[in-house]
């Protein structure tokens, strides 16, 4: 881990979004709410329609979007957006609703410096963007969501936590989703809190969380 991110200043965030940005305006209020001692250096999103930019838009926070055809490849998008990440001093890379598999070059560039957070208690629901209709098409009693460590391996990185949510028999996607989504908010919220802190430790596949200073 970088050893800036234990200094006084705010860790900057560079922050990937596709959809409404529930989880980009969890992360803002807990900055403007003195919980978090971070900056968002830069939101992405590759959907020009998302409402997650006009979330970014209204708590001024620089946002660019990055669609698909305006490049040769998703390889030479994600390049772009690396590069900006590091022109811009990004300590910490969030995928906060991120919908798209970022390829091995980019993860190994931010090695230990990229969490996602996903709609299930993984591994169970893995590797997809259908977690929540999964669970409820196998009758699962509870689900919940996973705060993790990105690598090549989809939803396979090593896990920082994770937080149980009760299915309730007449639940429908959109209803389980709001109480997940909840869930997600308070656990990626903690999750960057604790890695400006420097309190996660990657051993092996598995992290630990150390004790506060």
């Amino acid at each position: 881990m970088n050893d800036e991110t234990n200094s006084l200043r705010p860790i900057r965030l560079g922050v990937l979004v596709s959809g409404r940005g529930s989880n980009l305006q969890a992360i803002i209020h807990a900055i403007e709410n003195g919980e978090l001692t971070a900056e968002i250096a830069l939101v992405v999103c590759n959907h020009s329609g998302a409402k997650a930019i006009q979330r970014a838009v209204e708590a001024s926070i620089p946002v660019e979007v990055y669609e698909l055809r305006g490049f040769t490849s998703r390889i030479a998008k994600q390049r772009v957006i690396a590069g900006r990440f590091r022109q811009l001093g990004v300590d910490l890379v969030v995928c906060a609703g991120w919908d798209r598999v970022l390829n091995p070059e980019f993860v190994d560039q931010f090695a230990g410096r990229i969490i996602n957070v996903h709609p299930s208690l993984l591994p169970a629901f893995a590797g997809g963007l259908h977690a929540i209709d999964q669970a409820l098409q196998m009758g699962v009693k509870i689900t919940g969501c996973t705060v993790h460590f990105v690598t090549r391996e989809v939803d396979s990185g090593p896990i920082i936590s994770q937080a149980p949510v009760q299915v309730f028999p007449d639940d429908t996607a959109e209803s389980l989703g709001e109480r997940i989504h909840v869930t997600e908010h308070r656990l990626l919220v903690e999750a960057i809190r604790l890695f400006s802190e420097g309190r996660l430790l990657i051993k092996d596949k598995h992290v630990e969380i150390t004790p506060a200073a």
